[in-house]
């Protein structure tokens, strides 16, 4: 027997809630008989009758209080001492006090780590039996908070509705295309593909970088154009080699960095104790540099591995998620901390969590452009903060920009939809796709995808389907704005999503810059219609 079992439990035993002028009060014990055997005592049939919760509604609180996620228990319990775990628990202990009103971000990780140690594992039920104290919420607050959540899904589906609408009325302005007579641009070039890895030394920053290449086998008589991929927190190269290797058969030459300090193997280094972060801060300011640097050693290999062959007046970057912010910067956005710093107190987006940890950086002037980028290519990017409307307004090279519906990560109403229109870019494309989940965060070990699966409550599609919508119209948009071919502008058109999107459950859709004053008068709109709402 340990010495913690010898120790008395010291536990909550009620829920204090605060409407206005009046304290009311639930027992623990109530709430675990009605998730143990579906009892509801008079107390707990008081707070049912005056929260107008029906049957049905009971059958669903009793499910998400008996719900059991499965999760790492070590990892987790790093994750929630990470900077970024300890904004997250502040903010939700800011509504979730301890009896007093202090916040109660230690009150609640300490009964979340407990849970998910516990038998029984991490459910809500679980969470509070081993509150330390009891807890108290403000009602009023915790109904502000529940607005905001509405809000956002509020948003997600006017916008939806906007740019599938917007979509329409570029298809119809647009000449009749028949796509089932051009070549698929879904299915693999006529090129061979060969991979190779490479380890590089920056010895100026000290930092070694595993670059992977995947280029046609077979030498071309035209140039090879350069795409640099890079991927996104926690994640490695091998989330973009479906990319690689399909934009390779096309006669590309894709490079993929690793960047250390926030991939998978920083991941794995917090989970067993070498790191205390899940990202280095540092990765804001490396991973622009990474994509230079990378771009440096292709230069210098041309002649000798590529025999001349890249094109290095031709090259562009694609990034995902905390990629997109990499391929931004490199792009020319600049870093915004005064904006960024009246942003972070605010929405409850994941994302910003990540993006509000550039606070710690020393705020100076970076210079993070590379001028040899030409165009950039974004998927589920996080950005609308740390570059806010003056960064991003220093992008002026064709832009693709791809979003996720359901994205609990980076939600598209606020990361990809609201600052579409900040760019200075004669060309930009906004990507829209039904079912979309932010694919690294699905990729996290420990049970991470799970968690995160847990607050999206939907049926998703195949994930092949969300690729080859990807794949076929970045290769569209680099084949136009990369490679200059107007032959495949037809593919970058409303009309080839619409086409691609048929007779599928999860559709895909595509606005260009022609939309651009209707998602601008769209947004307007909905600041009218929503005054309260945070957007």
């Amino acid at each position: 027997m340990t010495v913690v079992t010898l120790l008395p439990t010291i536990a909550a035993e009620k829920i204090n809630f605060i409407v206005g002028p009046l304290r009311l009060s639930l027992n623990i014990s109530s709430l675990e008989r009605f998730a143990d055997e579906g009892t509801v005592d008079r107390r707990l049939a008081d707070y049912f009758r005056i929260a107008g919760v029906g049957e049905t509604e009971q059958i669903q609180f009793r499910e998400a209080l008996r719900k059991q996620i499965e999760i790492d228990p070590v990892l987790f319990s790093r994750l929630l001492r990470t900077e970024m775990g300890e904004d997250m628990l502040t903010r939700w202990g800011e509504h979730i006090n301890i009896q007093g009103g202090r916040n109660g971000k230690y009150a609640l990780r300490g009964a979340i780590i407990k849970s998910a140690f516990d038998d029984e594992g991490l459910t809500l039920i679980n969470i509070l039996r081993h509150l330390p104290t009891n807890i108290q919420i403000n009602v009023n607050q915790a109904r502000s908070l529940a607005v905001r959540f509405d809000s956002i899904i509020i948003a997600t589906n006017f916008f939806r509705e906007e740019i599938s609408q917007l979509a329409q009325q570029e298809i119809a302005n647009a000449s009749p295309t028949d796509f089932s007579t051009l070549p698929d641009l879904r299915q693999p070039g006529k090129w061979p593909v060969q991979k190779s890895e490479w380890t590089l030394r920056d010895t100026q920053r000290n930092r070694t970088l595993k670059v992977y290449i995947y280029q046609p086998k077979q030498q071309q008589n035209a140039q090879y154009p350069i795409v640099i991929a890079s991927h996104g927190l926690a994640s490695s190269p091998e989330h973009f080699s479906d990319y690689a290797e399909h934009l390779a058969s096309y006669g590309y030459v894709v490079a993929i960095p690793q960047h250390p300090g926030s991939d998978r193997q920083q991941l794995q280094n917090l989970k067993r104790g070498l790191s205390r972060q899940i990202f280095l801060t540092s990765e804001f300011i490396d991973r622009p540099k990474d994509i230079s640097f990378v771009i440096d050693e292709l230069e210098r290999r041309n002649q000798i591995v590529f025999s001349g062959k890249l094109d290095l007046n031709k090259i562009a970057v694609i990034g995902h998620s905390f990629g997109g912010y990499t391929a931004l910067a490199v792009a020319g956005a600049t870093l915004e901390f005064e904006y960024l710093a009246q942003e972070c107190p605010g929405r409850l987006n994941l994302s910003l969590l990540l993006q509000c940890r550039a606070l710690t950086l020393d705020r100076e002037v970076y210079s993070l452009k590379d001028e040899r980028v030409k165009a950039i290519a974004l998927t589920n990017p996080l950005k609308s903060a740390i570059f806010g409307p003056k960064g991003l307004s220093k992008v002026s090279v064709p832009v693709y920009v791809q979003a996720g519906k359901y994205d609990p990560a980076t939600p598209f109403v606020l990361e990809q939809v609201r600052p579409f229109p900040w760019f200075n870019s004669a060309n930009r494309y906004l990507s829209l796709q039904e079912g979309d989940t932010h694919a690294d965060i699905s990729e996290l070990d420990g049970g991470l995808g799970e968690l995160i699966d847990n607050f999206v409550y939907l049926s998703l599609p195949e994930p092949g389907l969300l690729t080859s919508y990807n794949q076929a119209l970045i290769l569209a948009f680099l084949q136009v704005h990369l490679r200059e071919k107007e032959s495949f502008f037809p593919y970058l058109q409303s009309a080839y999503a619409d086409y691609l999107s048929q007779g599928e459950e999860f559709k895909t859709f595509l606005i260009t810059h022609d939309s651009l004053e209707g998602l601008k008068e769209a947004i307007s709109q909905f600041q009218r219609n929503h005054p309260s709402i945070e957007f």
